[in-house]
C-alpha cells in the first residue's frame, strides 16, 4: 500500500534540512534560470516526448529486468534479479541525465556543455550528448582517474570532447567538481555545466533524480509484469548518489520495500581510508549544497578513497541525508577486498560484468539474499559495466 510523501525538496530546495543554495552570487541567476526552464520543460508536452524518444530509440530503454538465476542458486536465499542500466548506450545510467540536461541546455539558448566525471561514465555520458545535440563539451577529471579510466579518457576524446586534467589536490572526482564549477562561474552566460549527481546547489539534485527516476518507475511496472508484486528489497551503490536516488524516489511511497544504499568502504573505516559518507559523516556544506560530508575537526573537508573512482566522493546528495534522517534508506559500506570480490563472482556465475561501482552493491545484495527466504525478491541497480575497470582491476590482482 502506498503512504503519501511530502513533495521535495520545497521553494527553496530544501530536503528537510538538507540542500538548498550555498554558491557566489555570479551564479545565482544561472540557478534560477536553471530552475524556471526546467519547471517549465517538465509540464511541456513536447519536451518530454522528444526525451522519451531519445532514451527509447538512442539510449534502448527500457533496461531490462533481469533474474540472476546462477547468482541466487549460489546464495540460496532470495531471488535476485538486476536492473540493467549496463545495457543503455554508453553503458551506464549516466546517460539518462545527460540528454535531459543537455535538452535543457538547447531550450535555454546556450551554446556550450561542460560536466566533471570520475570513473569517467558521466563524461562519455556528457560527451555522447554534446555529440548527438551539437553541443561542443569540455569535461574535468582528475589525473589520477584519468589513469585509472583510460578506456573512458579515449571514448570521450573520440567523440570530439575536451578532456582537461585536474592537477589539484586528490586529483580525483572532488577536485574535478572544483575545477568544473570554476568554469562554469567564468562562462555562465553561454555554457550550461551538466552536473553528474543528485549534488550541487538547487535544482541539480531534483533535475538529476527526476532524469534518473525511470530506473524505479520502469523497475515497479516490470516487478509487476514479471512477479506480480514488488520487490521486497532494492539495492543501490551510492557515490554522490544518481543511480540510487533515481532507482530509490519512485519507491519512497511503498514502505514495505526495504531500501538500501552502499557506499565506499575503501581499506578501512579510517579517514582518508573511505569514502563512506553517509556512515561516517556530519552534516556540512560542500558544493554549495548541505547535506553529509567527510570533513575533519576543523570542517575541512577530509580526502577519501576507494578502489572505484565513482565512489569516491567526500559527500553525498542531499535527498540521500534526509532519507538517512527520516530512516527511509537505511545505508551500508561495502570495501575494497570486498567488491573485487563481488566483480568475480558476478562475472563468473552470469557472464556480466560489473563496473566497480555495481560490485559494491552486489556484495550487499548477496548478503541480504542470502539472509532472506527463497519466495523474497531482492533487485539491484546494476548501475554499469565493467569494461572501463578491467584494467585497473587487472593491475591490483596482478593478472
Amino acid at each position: 500500500m502506498a503512504i503519501l510523501t511530502e513533495n521535495l525538496p520545497d521553494s527553496r530546495g530544501r530536503f528537510g534540512r538538507f540542500g538548498g543554495r550555498f554558491v557566489p552570487e555570479t551564479l545565482m541567476f544561472a540557478l534560477e534560470q536553471l530552475t524556471a526552464a526546467y519547471l517549465e520543460a517538465k509540464s511541456d508536452p513536447t519536451f518530454q516526448k522528444e526525451f522519451r524518444q531519445i532514451m527509447a530509440d538512442y539510449v534502448g530503454r527500457p533496461s531490462r529486468l533481469y533474474y540472476a538465476k546462477r547468482l541466487t542458486e549460489h546464495v540460496g536465499g532470495a531471488q535476485i534479479y538486476f536492473k540493467r542500466e549496463d545495457l543503455n548506450h554508453t553503458g551506464a545510467h549516466k546517460i539518462n541525465n545527460a540528454i535531459g540536461q543537455a535538452l535543457l541546455t538547447k531550450r535555454m539558448g546556450k551554446t556550450n556543455i561542460i560536466a566533471e566525471t570520475g570513473a569517467g561514465q558521466h563524461g562519455v555520458a556528457s560527451a555522447t550528448a554534446g555529440a548527438l545535440l551539437n553541443l561542443p563539451c569540455r569535461v574535468y577529471m582528475g589525473s589520477e582517474d584519468i589513469r585509472r579510466q583510460e578506456l573512458n579518457v579515449f571514448r570521450m576524446k573520440a567523440m570530439g570532447t575536451q578532456v582537461v586534467p585536474v592537477e589539484s589536490g586528490s586529483k580525483t572526482l572532488r577536485d574535478a567538481v572544483n575545477e568544473a564549477m570554476r568554469e562554469w562561474m567564468a562562462t555562465v552566460e553561454n555554457t550550461h555545466y551538466i552536473i553528474g549527481s543528485v549534488i550541487g546547489p538547487h535544482p541539480f539534485p531534483m533535475i538529476v533524480r527526476d532524469f534518473q527516476s525511470v530506473i524505479g518507475e520502469e523497475t515497479i511496472a516490470q516487478s509487476f509484469e514479471q512477479f506480480g508484486t514488488l520487490p521486497n528489497v532494492v539495492v543501490a551503490c551510492v557515490g554522490g548518489g544518481s543511480n540510487a536516488a533515481g532507482m530509490f524516489y519512485p519507491f519512497i511511497p511503498y514502505s514495505e520495500v526495504e531500501l538500501v544504499g552502499v557506499e565506499a568502504g575503501g581499506r578501512s573505516c579510517e579517514s582518508g581510508e573511505h569514502a563512506s559518507t553517509l556512515s561516517y559523516g556530519q552534516p556540512g556544506v560542500l558544493h554549495g549544497t548541505f547535506s553529509y560530508v567527510l570533513q575533519d575537526h576543523d570542517g575541512q573537508t577530509s580526502p577519501v578513497h576507494s578502489v572505484s573512482a565513482g565512489l569516491d566522493y567526500p559527500g553525498v546528495g542531499p535527498e540521500h541525508a534526509y532519507w538517512k534522517e527520516i530512516q527511509r534508506v537505511r545505508y551500508t559500506s561495502v570495501g575494497d577486498r570486498d567488491a573485487l570480490e563481488g566483480f568475480a563472482l558476478c562475472s563468473r556465475l552470469e557472464g556480466i560484468l560489473p563496473a566497480l561501482e555495481t560490485a559494491h552493491g552486489i556484495v550487499e545484495t548477496v548478503r541480504i539474499a542470502a539472509k532472506r527466504p527463497k519466495h523474497e525478491r531482492v533487485v539491484l541497480c546494476f548501475s554499469g559495466r565493467g569494461d572501463k575497470d578491467c584494467a585497473e582491476i587487472a593491475r591490483l590482482l596482478k593478472l
